[in-house]
């Protein structure tokens, strides 16, 4: 019967074998709890550690209060030892009250008590004992730790060990991260010997260790060095000084006017500034001022601005006329005289010698009014053999050219900038002489960086001959700036403007200008053709109040040349005018010949 029942019921140990057989999802299953029960033994050993570690630092910071306490109490006793067993006495009964305040604690096992009863003891036994005892047991505990005369003599007979200097121990130097924090040290492992591979090559890559003896050298200040330049200020409130020896233009090596040094000086755009400057990171920035304008930065605080200036009409006049065979400057000097603070259009079509006529002038006034008159000369969207004709020609001038091979953005910024440079010196008292060529090419500058957006200009859309609205604005604000002012200096601005292109929007730009100069030369292709120069229209040129140019009797004997040549054509009046006056060697002998 028995092996009957063991055939029916096999031991465990072949069911078990039957069963991970049968079933091998059982044997996954098995493995997952396996895996979960080790992962939470893992984590209890973990915070079992955590605990420890934290319960070691508590122990130590305890240890370490008690000490400063015992330290606090033997430095009273020396200086007082009487009050000493009243603190004594007294110590007892704060730990009762303590103890009766304090919540119950639960209850130790056995073994903590067997084991922390004894140490408590003699804690007790060392506070409740007097200062004699305490000597008594300090001198026992001496006597057993001391070694025995024996041994003494041995040692004296064993010959001396050399005595090995301690190994100083390297102080780990932490590398700064990017944003200046240090980092983090690992120890051990791969990221840790990464780490130490990256610092000894920082090591090795910075100075070499000086000597104990050697001091270290404090890091030399950056070195300053003298800048000058013209200043031209953003909307952000900074600048930078533009050299004109590179033509005004922008570039990396332009000098960086910080915005408190503008603020604190009150810069202006147009002022040539020299002063100190130090090289950073970007580039040279401004560090001081020496002088604006060949002043001292706190005068020249006290220059008024130029839009708070009184305008006057032109009372001194500016003579042109040079040698007997310039003839264009001495008819300019009888047709269309120029005053201080005059603004003056030339009117001509192309090839009329308008750019002549120009150098002509600017040849004048430097030769004549060098010290009276600063020259200074715009050239806008011009030839680029014309750039280099007036350089030659005009070494004394302040040139700021922009060619045809320039952008639109370039020819705008150069003439605002050239405006704003004589605005300067005449905010400073001086008299200035511009010349612009020309300013129907600076209006069409400003027209093509406006754009075709509506919005930009609030709506207004496109005039005739594809004018934006509102482009000529800027162009007629700079030619407006020539006066003459009561409280300083004078802008004198002779600009000329293109007619008989063939293109409607140059015809509407001169019929923009038209009636804001107070002194017209028109030149007439006509004449120019039969190659008679000046090629000047007699009957459509002439200044407003020449009466306050001219003197009386001179101004009587123009009007007389005027009425003689009254009636005939503009061609034949020049031809007449140029056959009088090369019978003079100048005009004042022509007007005394003349009678009446």
């Amino acid at each position: 019967m028995a092996d009957e029942i063991r055939e029916l019921f096999p031991s465990d140990s072949s069911t078990e074998a039957f069963d991970n057989e049968a079933s091998p999802a059982k044997k996954t299953a098995t493995g997952k709890k396996k895996a979960t029960t080790a992962r939470k033994v893992t984590k209890k050993a973990t915070k079992k550690t955590a605990k420890k570690a934290t319960k070691k630092t508590a122990a130590k910071k305890a240890a370490a209060k008690k000490g400063a306490r015992k330290k606090a109490t033997k430095k009273a006793s020396e200086k007082n030892p009487a009050e000493v067993p009243e603190e004594k006495a007294t110590a007892p009964k704060a730990t009762e009250k303590a103890v009766e305040a304090a919540p119950p604690k639960k209850k130790a096992s056995p073994a903590r008590k067997a084991i922390a009863t004894p140490a408590r003891a003699e804690k007790a036994s060392e506070q409740s004992s007097p200062p004699a005892k305490k000597a008594a047991k300090k001198a026992a505990a001496r006597k057993i730790l001391a070694v025995p005369e024996d041994m003494k003599a041995r040692k004296e007979k064993e010959p001396a060990a050399a005595e090995t200097p301690p190994v100083p121990e390297e102080k780990k130097e932490e590398i700064p991260r990017r944003d200046g924090r240090p980092m983090g040290r690992v120890k051990g492992g791969p990221v840790g010997k990464a780490a130490e591979k990256v610092r000894e090559e920082a090591k090795a890559s910075a100075e070499p260790e000086k000597s104990a003896g050697e001091k270290k050298e404090k890091p030399a200040a950056k070195d300053t060095f003298s800048v000058s330049g013209l200043l031209e200020t953003t909307p952000k409130g900074f600048g930078f000084l533009r050299e004109p020896g590179g033509n005004y233009e922008q570039s990396k090596s332009d000098v960086f006017v910080p915005p408190d040094l503008v603020q604190t000086h009150a810069l202006r755009a147009g002022q040539v500034i020299t002063g100190e400057a130090q090289q950073g990171a970007r580039g040279p920035q401004l560090v001081s001022i020496r002088t604006i304008n060949g002043h001292d930065p706190e005068a020249a605080k006290a220059f008024p601005h130029f839009d708070e200036l009184k305008a006057i009409f032109p009372e001194k006049r500016i003579g042109l006329e040079t040698t007997p065979e310039r003839f264009t400057t001495r008819v300019l000097d009888i047709l269309a005289p120029v005053g201080r603070g005059q603004r003056g259009l030339i009117v001509s079509p192309p090839r009329a010698g308008k750019t002549t006529l120009l150098l002509h002038i600017a040849e004048a006034v430097q030769e004549l009014h060098s010290e009276t008159l600063h020259l200074m000369v715009c050239l806008v969207d011009e030839r680029p053999e014309e750039v280099t004709e007036f350089r030659r020609q005009l070494p004394d001038a302040e040139i700021y050219a922009s060619s045809n091979d320039e952008p639109a953005r370039n020819h705008c910024r150069l003439a605002e900038l050239c405006i704003e440079r004589a605005k300067r010196l005449v905010e400073a008292g001086q008299h200035v002489f511009l010349v612009m060529d020309s300013i129907t090419r600076l209006a069409r500058a400003y027209n093509n960086t406006m754009g075709g957006n509506k919005k930009k200009r609030g709506g207004r859309g496109i005039q005739s001959g594809g004018i934006m609205a509102g482009a000529l604005e800027q162009p007629r604000r700079l030619f407006a700036a020539a006066r003459n002012t009561r409280e300083a200096g004078s802008l004198t601005i002779l600009g000329t403007a293109l007619v008989q292109t063939n293109s409607k929007a140059d015809e509407a730009i001169f019929m923009e200008f038209k009636g804001t100069g107070n002194m017209e030369l028109v030149l007439d292709r006509r004449i120019a053709e039969h190659f008679v120069y000046p090629a000047v229209d007699l009957f459509k040129s002439g200044t407003r109040r020449e009466e306050l140019l001219l003197p009386e009797h001179t101004l009587h004997k123009i009007n007389l040349i005027r009425r003689g040549l009254a009636g005939h054509r503009p061609i034949e009046a020049m031809e007449r005018l140029l056959f009088f006056l090369k019978k003079f060697p100048n005009n004042a002998q022509m007007l005394m010949e003349i009678k009446g």
